[in-house]
């Protein structure tokens, strides 16, 4: 496999005033990595998913997960359980990595 080189995520993220327009930068068995951005105001409901990793790149805003409700800021990195419900709220335009690792317990 070649090495995936994304020089400037700012010319990739896509903004919409129509909700999350996710960017998937690579989808396989193993794992789904995908760029997002978040007017302000904007969120994606709470929903179960598998192990992931969620780095925030630009912004502020809320991740929840289950029933903790955690600050997020530019540099902020987290790593929610399989299964947890976790959402994001975005109190300022905010931009952040997604990566799903698939099959995880």
């Amino acid at each position: 496999m070649n090495a995936i080189v994304n020089p400037d995520w700012k010319a990739t993220v896509v903004f919409s005033s129509n909700g999350p327009q996710p960017q998937i930068l690579l989808e396989n068995a193993v794992a789904k990595i995908i760029l997002i951005g978040l007017e302000a105001g904007q969120r994606i409901p709470a929903h179960p998913e598998a192990l992931a990793v969620y780095h925030f790149l630009e912004g502020s805003g809320w991740m929840n997960v289950d029933d903790e409700r955690i600050p997020v800021t530019a540099g902020t990195t987290l790593i929610t359980p399989a299964g947890a419900k976790r959402g994001v709220e975005a109190e300022t335009r905010l931009a952040f990595l997604a990566t799903r690792i698939a099959g995880s317990p």
